[in-house]
């Protein structure tokens, strides 16, 4: 199995065209906003508006309260097949292209990859990762935003602070099913096991970073799909950045992306690869410089 995962193991991912230097922002450069958030999406036309209207309500009001405050939406089109750009673009309008922005991927690279696209483009001081659906209240953003602080001081400007369900398990395994229960479970327990062992939700799509540990975890990022979060968490803790999890309100929405069983499977294949991929040298952590 380990001689698998290591053959089978692709190379560090360039940085595609978001990172070319040029007019385009990229993660390199400077901070010129306060926040940034990233919103991955695919085939999203139904639930993305509720999402962004909820969001941008709650930033405009922010911004107004305090003026130094500046943000910007980027809501990546991960190769969607309906109508997810036209709807995001429609806030562009609405908002300016300064403070919405739509980068669309021509094929499906899945969560990980978009996300990763969005970071890579992004402009703030602060990096949030939010999902389309809105299954957190975007108003949680300040628990995240108290969590990163409480982590002060950060060591070379990095820090991670994690929205997490785990306070709402019981409540969530009461509505399951026994076989989604025993895979939930099993995928805990996997995580736990080969990968992270501080962080009891590493699922939950509401995370808070600074830019340079987006830059330092995004940079070595190989998993595009669902696991890549717990590939960013497991790098973040090799290169000791701090991470904080904080507790979020949550509701689950309809129209997941997730298929219970066989994308667990994957998920599970991922998290043996990404150990045993690490472990015998194929991939391997790098620190990044900013320009």
């Amino acid at each position: 199995i380990c001689a698998i995962a290591h053959v089978t193991a692709k190379t560090m991912p360039h940085e595609d065209a978001e990172c070319r230097k040029g007019s385009a922002p990229n993660i390199h450069d400077p901070a010129t906003r306060e926040l940034s958030v990233v919103v991955p999406s695919y085939n999203e036309e139904d639930r993305l508006p509720l999402m962004m209207d909820e969001a941008l309500d709650y930033l405009e009001k922010r911004q107004k309260r305090d003026p130094s405050f500046t943000y910007e939406v980027i809501v990546v089109n991960d190769g969607s097949k309906d109508q997810t750009a036209k709807v995001a673009k429609e806030y562009c309008k609405k908002y300016g292209s300064d403070k919405v922005r739509v980068v669309s991927l021509e094929k499906n690279r899945g969560k990980g990859g978009a996300v990763r696209t969005g970071v890579f483009s992004s402009r703030g001081k602060k990096i949030l990762m939010a999902d389309a659906d809105g299954a957190t209240k975007f108003a949680d953003i300040e628990k995240v935003e108290e969590g990163l602080k409480n982590l002060r001081p950060w060591p070379k400007e990095m820090a991670i602070s994690c929205g997490s369900r785990a306070h709402l398990e019981k409540d969530s395994i009461a509505k399951r099913s026994y076989f989604r229960t025993l895979l939930m479970y099993g995928f805990h327990f996997l995580v736990w096991f080969l990968c992270v062992k501080e962080i009891r939700d590493t699922q939950c799509g509401f995370k808070l970073l600074t830019r340079e540990a987006a830059l330092q975890t995004f940079s070595n990022l190989h998993i595009e799909r669902w696991a890549f979060d717990v590939e960013l968490l497991y790098i973040a803790q090799r290169l000791k950045i701090p991470i904080a999890e904080v507790a979020v309100n949550w509701t689950e929405i309809e129209g997941s992306k997730l298929v219970p069983f066989w994308s667990w499977l994957q998920m599970g294949r991922d998290l043996l690869f990404i150990r045993l991929r690490y472990m015998t040298g194929a991939w391997k952590i790098e620190a990044k410089k900013c320009n």
